[in-house]
């Protein structure tokens, strides 16, 4: 495969445009995948205490709510019949 008038090897174009694996890509890799592991257990231990937080007085969301109760709907009024009078 070495070209024998420059000594390096001649690789085609589909060769040459394919990736190596090796340690360094299993570096990358395993890198990568401890800082989103630690990112993702970072904003969970930031945001515990809100998702565990419960209010203990629930008397203003009740009141909020009573605010849009619009009572029962005014009853529809059906026009007579031609043949009634």
């Amino acid at each position: 495969m070495a070209s024998p008038m420059r000594g390096h090897p001649t690789l085609s174009a589909t060769r040459a445009r394919q990736g190596r694996w090796g340690r360094h890509v299993l570096w990358v890799l395993l890198a990568s995948t401890a800082l989103a592991a630690l990112a993702l257990f970072g904003a969970w231990t930031w945001k515990a205490p809100d998702l565990a937080a419960t209010e203990p007085h629930d008397a203003r969301k009740a009141a909020t709510a009573r605010s849009f109760d619009m009572g029962e709907p005014a009853a529809q009024q059906k026009p007579g019949s031609p043949s009634q009078p």
